[in-house]
């Protein structure tokens, strides 16, 4: 309380001898006339180097409050550094591409998709896209002046760039050489509006707490149709395109009758799911079920080979549901496994702006979310419903227009990040965390939990995927704009050329295997990856700015919110990992947000700053 008061005092005392408005006014105009930042550098050249990384924003909205708390951090340890003798070069960085910027320049046409893109056309799109990039930065470097925060926005790198771009396909054709890029179907967290698959970072960004369907459903064995299966799914729209139900080989199955109805399910889970006055008829060994065929629940889409049986699958659990689970390998990166591995067909009536198709005649034209409650209702209509409770969880949504994602089986191309998970655990275990339980915690665990790296988007203002390929399937990856130059092309390749699409489009290279034509695969990738690639591609490495990349690397500070555990500090420390074997920062501050005053993060997206 004592030390309350003086504190007081002190600010009594001081505040009327001083106008901290005029003062604050005065100190930046003498910063800014007599380039402060620059000297307090240039008296330095010689000190030590103490090396920090900017975290590019994405100046595509207007700076908010959360925008000041993280720069102001971002600040304190160069400063101390620099009062302590350290030369410490401070880079700007500008990311300017992806879909945050890609939907603020739909919003500004008043569009709504690809359909709407591509009738306007690429190129033109894509200037905009340039151009929206620029249209906030005035305001971001005022905000950077005005808060006192000393980064040399004059010397700034921009994920934009043909430098930058060159770099990153640098580091792609390295990758590749590895044997770790890859092109593969699988199913991937997809957003329908936007069009595209998201890596596991981008989703890990966008869950919210909804209320979906919970839905236990009766299916009937083919030889014996008295007795159903019991099966419990929150996503009633994937029973469209169910082709098998899974057990467990391990797990105690048995046949009970409740409200008139025999049904199999799983042992354990009798009092959770029925209660306890429940009439046991018999146990049902596991090897008697597996094989039996049932009648699926719809028939809208014939399948080709066997299905509609049960199988076995180690994943099932007696933790939750029935212990016995719906399989529909189009969306399900479980189901899909066990697809492949029992013959499944793939039955996939969806769309990709993720709607039914003309095949599935009450919801055709339907997202399929929006189709849960009448498929509900119509499973009731026909008996096979046999509960159905509402189910609070949290549900993956996209993390720039908020739609829910679905999950989809689609062909991408991926990063093998799974092979270097004991690489990734060791480049954590160099870093000093603060807070320390980050380390083990939100962000360890995860890090144990790697999936391969969801890489390309089918989308339009990005780093072009650098392969070629031809129709035999032959496929090659340019690692520069000289290796480019260097190959049998058809198309102007110059220094001048806009490596974006729709130009690097145009270019046709001849197949060295069998001499048919080879286009550019369309996808552009994940722009979380151009940030991952600052330590390289801010310094044009490694066909410039050798020396300094190497002086500069790995940086001794980095500082963002805690969202960037999952985005760009990991997007660091992977792609140096995949590169070098090790991360590409030593310390690492991350902070909590400011919130809005209904308890939301503060963000460009939600325009709530």
């Amino acid at each position: 309380m004592n030390e309350d008061k003086n504190k007081k005092q002190i600010y009594k005392a001081v505040s009327p001898r001083v106008d901290f408005p005029q003062f604050e006014e005065r100190t930046l105009k003498f910063w800014r006339e007599n380039d402060i930042f620059h000297k307090s550098q240039e008296l330095r050249r010689d000190g030590p180097e103490f090396v920090f990384f900017e975290g590019p924003p994405t100046a595509n909205g207007m700076p908010g409050s959360h925008h000041v708390l993280s720069r102001i951090f971002k600040d304190i340890f160069p400063r101390y550094r620099t009062m302590c003798g350290y030369h410490v070069p401070r880079k700007a960085g500008w990311d300017t591409h992806g879909l945050p910027v890609e939907l603020e320049v739909e919003k500004q046409l008043g569009i709504n998709g690809k359909q709407d893109i591509e009738r306007i056309g690429i190129d033109r799109f894509n200037q905009l896209c340039r151009e929206s990039i620029y249209k906030y930065l005035e305001e971001w470097e005022k905000l950077t002046e005005r808060i006192a925060f000393w980064i040399d926005t004059s010397d700034a790198y921009y994920t934009l760039n043909n430098t930058y771009i060159e770099s990153v396909w640098w580091i792609l054709k390295e990758i590749w050489k590895k044997d770790l890029l890859y092109h593969g179907h699988k199913v991937v967290p997809y957003c329908s509006r936007c069009g595209t698959a998201l890596s596991s970072h981008e989703v890990d960004q966008g869950y919210k707490t909804v209320e979906d369907p919970s839905v236990y459903v009766r299916f009937p064995l083919v030889d014996d149709p008295e007795v159903s299966l019991l099966v419990w799914t929150t996503t009633p729209w994937t029973l469209i395109s169910n082709v098998a139900t899974a057990i467990h080989p391990d797990i105690s199955y048995v046949e009970v009758e409740t409200q008139g109805q025999r049904m199999i399910m799983a042992r354990q889970l009798i009092e959770k799911v029925l209660g306890e006055e429940i009439n046991i008829l018999r146990e049902v060994p596991a090897g008697e079920l597996a094989g039996r065929a049932y009648i699926p629940p719809y028939d809208f889409v014939k399948t080709d080979g066997k299905a509609h049986y049960i199988v076995n699958a180690d994943f099932v659990s007696s933790d939750e549901g029935t212990g016995i689970v719906h399989i529909a390998p189009a969306f399900g990166a479980d189901d899909m496994d066990v697809g492949r591995e029992n013959g499944l067909p793939v039955v996939n009536p969806v769309t990709g702006e993720g709607l039914f198709d003309a095949r599935i005649t009450p919801w055709a034209g339907m997202f399929v979310k929006d189709a849960d409650a009448g498929i509900v209702e119509d499973l009731r209509e026909r008996g096979l419903l046999f509960a159905h409770v509402s189910y609070e969880h949290s549900y993956p949504h996209c993390w720039r227009c908020d739609t829910p994602l679905i999950y989809y089986a689609k062909a991408s191309w991926f990063i093998r990040t799974t092979a270097i998970k004991d690489q990734l655990l060791a480049s954590n275990e160099s870093v000093n965390w603060y807070p320390d339980h980050i380390k083990h915690g939100r962000y360890g665990n995860w890090l144990e939990n790697n999936v391969d790296w969801a890489l390309s988007r089918e989308r339009y203002w990005g780093t072009p995927l650098p392969v070629w390929r031809c129709g035999e399937g032959h496929e090659i990856c340019v690692g520069s704009i000289e290796e480019l130059k260097g190959l049998d092309i058809t198309g102007a390749v110059n220094d001048e050329l806009d490596l974006h699409r729709p130009y690097i489009d145009e270019i046709k290279l001849k197949c060295p295997d069998c001499g048919g034509e080879m286009t550019r695969v369309t996808e552009v990738i994940d722009a979380w990856f151009d940030s991952g690639s600052m330590p390289m591609a801010q310094w044009h490495y490694p066909f410039e700015g050798k020396e300094l990349f190497e002086r500069r690397f790995p940086a001794d500070f980095i500082c963002e919110g805690i969202d960037q555990t999952r985005g760009w500090f990991y997007s660091l420390m992977a792609v140096s990992t995949l590169l070098f074997g090790k991360s590409s920062y030593k310390n690492v501050v991350c902070l909590g947000h400011i919130l809005d005053r209904d308890g939301q993060k503060m963000s460009k997206s939600k325009g709530n700053v």
